[in-house]
């Protein structure tokens, strides 16, 4: 009983408030001290119900000693499709209730945690808000949609106390953990360079100047976002491509790779960012590179490169997507799911997959699909079980930040259209007026998230 009592005393937020000023949101919350509910069960809100959302809300249903409570999203039609979702998963006739506005979720004292999986301008916002009203939160990568946001966001999980989990499900699987362990023990030596890839064969994009559909609350889904006419076609997954609210494929999908290249690697904070490319396949509406090359310097002789292309889905070492690194005595090729030891020969020296090690050089295939449904329930059972320890989560917030802010000033190198300098004390862009303008975005008025 003793260490229950200490565990809730510690679980127990501060009342805070709001900040997100002006009567855009109109909105205050508060820290609510609960308590989670009766054998450790936490009540969760599922934000966001198309692609991620409408699957993460069956692993988190699924899960013991967690009930989704409510879901939301802004297009009302994707909302009884959940509820039936969950309901089907669970083998339950409950229904979750259904919300339109994601501030009901976060006034409803009933919530312990929120999953957020709306478009990439409404991580950070939501996130901080989240931790301000006492709700612990569970985001899809990136945590933020430029520098100066994801800091708040990590200031504001270390203020209000709150578990904040990023959503880089390989820092939760158990073979990544053992391949960063080979990796850090020296298994290939001194490890110095990491090369990262992703490829697809995305369509070009046509957009339409349209009237907004009745199902949709446009204002809202824009929040934080400059206000733009709405067109057919942006919602909703084309608004990865669009500046205003998406962050291209570097942080769609790389950060997955680069966030395992980190690890490997050990280092936080680079010294120095370039990167190439452009839209070249087609011509359309496309604002974000499809075909892009990231380079990052770190402290120690210690480099790291991402190729994308979005748009041409030629596989790289065989795999559409995936990691190698490269030591002084040998290289080691994952995905996150498997890894292969290399000696400085090429030849292969050991695999490991979920079936166990395979010293067989026949067996050099790798599985390089996007993370598994049970890399995405490891993911969640963390995330749960660090709000009922009051510990960190494997990809906390601070960690998750690093990852996203070496591929955002990638973006911003591309940008600018040079090299950028790096203070790897705290990954601020030195000695340049113009790069150091895209750290943060312009908002819509009232809507810039402060603690």
């Amino acid at each position: 009983m003793e260490q229950r009592r200490d565990f809730i005393k510690k679980m127990a937020i501060a009342t805070g408030s709001v900040a997100f000023g002006g009567s855009a949101f109109g909105f205050s919350a508060k820290s609510y001290n609960r308590i989670i509910g009766a054998n450790d069960r936490v009540h969760v809100s599922i934000i966001g119900l198309n692609g991620r959302g409408g699957s993460m809300c069956t692993t988190f249903a699924k899960q013991d000693k967690c009930l989704v409570t409510s879901v939301c999203d802004v297009d009302s039609r994707t909302i009884p499709i959940t509820q039936k979702k969950i309901q089907k998963a669970t083998g339950t006739t409950d229904t979750p209730k259904g919300e339109g506005d994601f501030r009901n979720v976060l006034n409803d004292k009933d919530v312990d945690a929120i999953y957020i999986a709306t478009p990439d301008h409404w991580h950070a916002p939501m996130t901080i808000l989240g931790c301000q009203a006492g709700k612990h939160v569970y985001v899809e990568k990136p945590l933020s949609h430029n520098p100066h946001e994801g800091e708040l966001a990590v200031a504001a999980a270390q203020k209000y106390k709150i578990v904040v989990q990023m959503g880089a499900q390989r820092r939760s699987s158990p073979l990544a953990i053992q391949c960063m362990e080979e990796l850090h023990n020296g298994v290939i030596g001194r490890v110095y360079f990491a090369k990262c890839w992703y490829t697809n064969a995305r369509k070009a994009m046509q957009l339409t100047p349209a009237a907004v559909p009745e199902w949709l609350n446009y204002e809202l889904w824009q929040g934080p976002a400059p206000r733009q006419p709405y067109q057919d076609g942006l919602i909703h997954y084309n608004w990865h491509w669009l500046w205003d609210y998406g962050t291209g494929e570097a942080l769609n999908n790389g950060t997955h790779e680069v966030d395992l290249a980190l690890w490997g690697l050990g280092v936080d904070l680079p010294t120095r960012v370039t990167s190439v490319g452009g839209r070249y396949q087609f011509k359309d509406a496309w604002q974000t590179p499809d075909t892009q090359i990231v380079s990052m310097d770190y402290p120690g002789r210690v480099s790291l490169m991402w190729e994308n292309r979005s748009s041409n889905g030629r596989k790289i070492e065989g795999a559409d997507r995936g990691v190698i690194f490269y030591g002084d005595n040998g290289s080691l090729d994952t995905d996150g799911e498997t890894y292969t030891i290399y000696d400085l020969a090429g030849k292969v020296v050991k695999q490991i997959s979920k079936n166990g090690p395979a010293e067989d050089p026949a067996l050099q295939g790798r599985n390089t699909a996007s993370p598994s449904l049970g890399l995405d329930s490891l993911h969640v059972v963390n995330f749960l079980q660090a709000i009922r320890d009051n510990k960190k989560p494997s990809c906390d917030v601070t960690i998750g930040q690093k990852s996203v802010l070496a591929m955002q000033l990638g973006n911003i190198a591309w940008r600018v259209g040079r090299d950028l300098h790096i203070d790897p004390s705290n990954g601020h862009i030195l000695h340049d007026a113009k790069a150091q303008k895209l750290w943060r975005r312009t908002y819509a008025p009232g809507w810039e998230p402060k603690l």
